[in-house]
């Protein structure tokens, strides 16, 4: 067996713990043929008896804007929005500790570089609502999987958006994983001419991080490895 180089070892360790969900991007293109091979290297994710359940679909420009457009219409008419509901739980319905504490830290951590208070609706409205112009970055992603899937293709579906993003690292580029489109899966479906068999997973934005945006300093907390593993011997 050959043993790896530090410096490799390095170079994946630093793709892995570089990664941070970015939310204000640069307008600097990234080139398709980048995104073609970020999308061939996330595709060695293991899949149960090689199934490979992942479908994308990789917008830019006038494509993108579109689907921006037609989610944000729907978000911000308060009725309207009220018809669109998740086609699958992402969060559980019953929110315990420790889960619920590191939530809503997160999510008064982003308001606090943003300057925006607990009070602050509208603003918090309006942040929300740059996930759908997938934080102006110059590629949006929309994932997919056929209906007939189960749940052991939803594991396999996280390793591939996984190496999406460890993959776009590497090439000094960021993302941001956003299950914020799921409760906009009906317009989805509409404008991407999604046949009825095709589900929406999530969507992602990728391009380079705005170094100087406030919200890009945010780094989440991760709980040590004694706080969640346990070793038997």
């Amino acid at each position: 067996m050959t043993m790896p180089r530090p410096e490799d070892t390095a170079a994946v360790e630093a793709a892995i713990t570089s990664r941070r969900s970015i939310r204000a991007f640069l307008p600097t293109p990234v080139p398709r043929e980048t995104v073609e091979r970020i999308l061939d290297v996330a595709s060695r994710a293991p899949s149960g008896t090689n199934t490979q359940p992942w479908k994308v679909h990789v917008l830019t420009g006038a494509a993108k804007e579109r689907l921006s457009r037609a989610v944000r219409a729907a978000y911000d008419d308060p009725a309207e929005r009220a018809r669109h509901t998740e086609e699958y739980a992402y969060y559980p319905t019953q929110w315990v500790s420790p889960y619920v504490d590191r939530r809503r830290k997160v999510g008064w951590d982003l308001y606090g570089l943003l300057g925006i208070g607990k009070a602050d609706k509208a603003r918090m409205h309006e942040q929300h609502g740059r996930n759908y112009a997938f934080f102006d970055a110059p590629v949006g992603l929309i994932f997919t999987i056929d209906r007939v899937m189960q749940q052991g293709s939803w594991l396999d579906y996280g390793m591939f958006l996984q190496n999406v993003m460890v993959a776009a690292r590497a090439r000094g580029l960021d993302t941001c994983p956003q299950a914020a489109f799921t409760q906009f899966h009906r317009v989805i479906e509409r404008e991407l001419v999604l046949p009825p068999s095709e589900m929406v997973v999530c969507g992602m934005s990728l391009g380079y991080a705005d170094p100087d945006a406030p919200e890009n300093r945010l780094v989440t907390e991760r709980e040590p490895v004694c706080g969640f593993a346990r070793f038997h011997d």
